[in-house]
């Protein structure tokens, strides 16, 4: 009884998506006869985590097009695959990407394992990303839950223990849905539904291929699923950042390698603190990360840097060209506010 069950929720949902199967250029459509790529699927499911589809599919483009295999990214320069993932955030991400690459290259012969368990032992890799790598490029029977997965069980099982408490509970209702044949396909199915069905406001319902003995169906408190904890208050940081111009241009550092933004270019400056800088700036702006906001206030230096270790510390970058320094989203909102106001 309980594989008929499973059978008949499989053949629901991947009917579904032989027929609905979003179009993304890391995926290869169903019933195409291709084959994933290990490389794509691994690379797109880092850049997807806590980021949205329509965010990533530009930096995938230009990701695969610059190193067009995992030996091209092992072999990359760091300042050169963190100028490229400016913007995406979680920077943190992209220091594990390059260390995951390289450990494929050197440990695996440029082949990235096929186990969930060896997948796991990689730099970087989760539980999630394990699953879906397993699942999605090689086949195996892993369980798979993202954040619309969670969704879509949730709902379809009724479970209205709060996140994360609930990840459990999701878990053991799907892992006996999820079929020997193209687990890969489902993984993707549920990831679809939740995002284009079962959507966390006004789902689909009447078109969803799981509608019939979803526990949740027709109940008017069915966005509360899955059910959150409460929001905590963020604190709320201050920081400073120096413009250190000269003959056009500008003076940027690399912050270390560990901590907030960790290896990227960025305008010098202190510490971010809870206590309000006691100088005023040129331009401030605010900026949220996942744990605090944080306002920082651009103040002019007309000193440059002085030394030895100058040099080794930072460099000279054209104004004009600070669109290729490859800054992250809070110094780059903070430089255009800077340019907008001498423009």
């Amino acid at each position: 009884m309980a594989d008929d069950i499973a059978r008949d929720f499989a053949d629901r949902l991947l009917g579904w998506y032989d027929r609905s199967a979003r179009v993304l250029p890391w995926r290869i459509a169903p019933n195409s006869g291709g084959v994933p790529d290990p490389y794509r699927i691994w690379l797109a499911e880092v850049m997807l985590q806590q980021t949205t589809v329509a965010a990533v599919a530009g930096y995938f483009a230009r990701f695969t097009e610059r190193w067009p295999t995992v030996a091209d990214l092992a072999a990359a320069d760091d300042a050169d695959v963190m100028a490229a993932w400016a913007g995406l955030g979680y920077y943190a991400r992209a220091r594990n990407l390059l260390a995951c690459a390289r450990a494929v290259v050197a440990e695996h012969g440029g082949r990235f394992p096929e186990s969930e368990t060896g997948l796991r032992a990689l730099p970087g890799i989760g539980d999630y990303t394990a699953a879906s790598v397993a699942a999605i490029a090689f086949g195996r029977a892993a369980v798979v839950v993202d954040a619309n997965i969670e969704r879509v069980i949730a709902r379809h099982r009724l479970i209205e223990t709060p996140l994360p408490m609930a990840k459990r509970e999701i878990r053991a209702a799907l892992a006996p849905l999820v079929p020997k044949g193209r687990p890969g396909d489902f993984a993707q199915a549920l990831m679809d539904l939740g995002a284009t069905v079962c959507t966390p406001r006004g789902p689909a319902c009447a078109i969803c291929p799981l509608m019939t003995d979803c526990r949740a169906r027709g109940r008017a408190d069915i966005e509360r699923l899955p059910v959150k904890p409460p929001k905590k208050a963020k604190p709320h940081r201050h920081g400073l950042a120096h413009w250190i111009e000269r003959d056009a241009q500008v003076w940027l550092v690399r912050r270390p390698d560990k901590g907030m933004l960790g290896g990227m270019r960025a305008l010098p400056g202190g510490d971010w603190s809870d206590a309000r800088p006691s100088e005023s700036g040129i331009v401030s702006v605010d900026h949220g990360f996942t744990h605090f906001d944080l306002t920082l206030t651009l103040v002019r230096r007309e000193a440059p840097p002085q030394g030895p270790d100058a040099a080794a510390e930072g460099r000279w970058w054209p104004i004009a060209d600070l669109d290729a320094a490859g800054l992250p989203t809070l110094y780059r909102k903070l430089t255009d506010k800077m340019l907008e106001r001498d423009a």
